[in-house]
C-alpha cells in the first residue's frame, strides 16, 4: 500500500523486441569473435606441439599430419559458426529492417505531431491572454484617462491635406498664413500637448502657450518653461486644470488621442501631399460630426485652398 508505484516502461512492443533483438545481434558477433581467437590459438598450438614438442609427430594419415586434419575439422566448425551467425541466423534481412525503420519513424512522426497540437494550443493560450492584458491594460489607461479629462475639453488640432498628408521631414509641406494665425488664436493660453519631434521643429517655445513634451528620452533637455513627460496620459495629468488642453502632434500623438479627444479643429487643404511621411487618421464620421465650415480660396498668400471645419464627438 505504502510501497514505492511500479514503474510502466515507456518503450511499446515494437521498439522493445528492435532493442532485444539488436542485443542478441551483438552477443552472436561477440561470441563468434571469440571463437575466431580460439581458433587461432588453437592451431598455433597444435602446430607447436607437433613440430616443437614431437607431440604426435609419428602419427599421419595419408602422409599428412595429424594436426593439419584437426585444424581443418576446427577451420569447418568455425566457417559453419560464421555461417550461422551471418546467413543462417540472420534475423534483421533489409526487409525487415525497413519495416522497423518504418515503425518508428510513424510512432515518432506521431509523437511530433501530437507535441505541436499541444504547443499550438499553449501557444493559442498564450496570445488569448496576452490579448486580453492587453485590451485590460489599454481600457484601465484609457478609463484612467477619461477621468483626468472629464474636466475639460480634449482638442486636437491639426492642418492635413486630402490625403490626411500633415508633413514631410518634421516640417510643413505648406504655408498658410491664416490658419497659423487661427492656431495661434484657439491655442493662445492653453497648453500645448506634443510628441518630441514636433516640440523640435519649433525654433523656440511658441509665447503665451504651456508646452507639454512627450518623450521616451532621459534626461531630455528643455527650457525651464517646457514640461516634459513619458506619457499622454501623464501629459492629461500636466494638464487636468485646463478647460481646453490641445493636442498639437506629431502623427504618433494624434493616433494615440483620436480616440479620446472631444473635438478636433482640423485645417483640410484642398490638395494631395504625395511626397509626404506623416499622416493625420482618418475622421470616422460614424464617430465625429461637422459642427462648422468655412472655406478660403488660394490667393498670393495662400497656395492652396482650405477649409477650416470643427469636428465634435457624437
Amino acid at each position: 500500500m505504502f510501497g514505492k508505484k511500479k514503474q510502466t516502461t515507456q518503450i511499446d512492443k515494437e521498439q522493445l523486441e528492435l532493442i532485444q533483438n539488436a542485443q542478441r545481434r551483438v552477443r552472436q558477433k561477440k561470441n563468434l569473435y571469440r571463437h575466431f581467437v580460439i581458433f587461432l590459438i588453437g592451431a598455433v598450438f597444435l602446430i607447436l606441439a607437433n613440430t616443437v614438442l614431437g607431440i604426435g609427430e609419428t602419427i599421419t594419415l595419408f602422409g599428412i599430419n595429424w594436426f593439419v586434419y584437426a585444424i581443418l575439422v576446427w577451420l569447418f566448425l568455425f566457417a559453419y559458426h560464421f555461417f550461422n551467425v551471418f546467413v543462417t541466423n540472420k534475423f534483421m534481412g533489409k526487409d525487415w529492417e525497413q519495416q522497423q525503420l518504418d515503425k518508428l519513424v510513424s510512432q515518432q512522426q506521431q509523437r511530433i505531431d501530437q507535441l505541436k497540437q499541444k504547443l499550438i494550443k499553449e501557444e493559442t493560450l498564450k496570445a488569448q491572454s496576452e490579448a486580453y492584458n492587453e485590451v485590460k491594460q489599454q481600457t484601465t489607461k484609457e478609463d484612467s484617462t477619461s477621468d483626468l479629462k472629464k474636466n475639460s475639453e480634449l482638442t486636437i488640432i491639426v492642418a492635413a491635406g486630402e490625403n490626411d498628408a500633415i508633413g514631410k521631414d518634421n516640417q510643413l509641406i505648406w504655408h498658410l498664413s491664416d490658419d497659423l494665425k487661427r492656431f495661434k488664436k484657439l491655442t493662445s493660453g492653453h497648453h500645448i500637448i506634443m510628441g518630441r519631434k514636433t516640440f523640435e521643429s519649433f525654433p523656440q517655445p511658441l509665447p503665451n502657450r504651456i508646452h507639454i513634451v512627450i518623450t521616451r528620452q532621459q534626461n531630455y533637455q528643455v527650457p525651464n518653461s517646457v514640461i516634459v513627460v513619458n506619457s499622454l496620459e501623464d501629459a492629461l495629468d500636466a494638464a487636468k486644470n485646463d478647460s481646453q488642453p490641445f493636442i498639437i502632434g506629431g502623427g504618433e500623438i494624434y493616433k494615440q488621442s483620436i480616440s479620446i479627444a472631444d473635438k478636433i479643429e482640423l485645417t483640410r487643404v484642398h490638395h494631395s501631399f504625395k511626397n509626404a511621411d506623416t499622416f493625420f487618421p482618418i475622421v470616422d464620421s460614424s464617430i465625429w460630426k461637422v459642427v462648422s465650415n468655412t472655406f478660403h480660396d488660394k490667393d498670393e498668400d495662400h497656395e492652396y485652398p482650405f477649409t477650416f471645419t470643427t469636428y465634435l464627438k457624437k
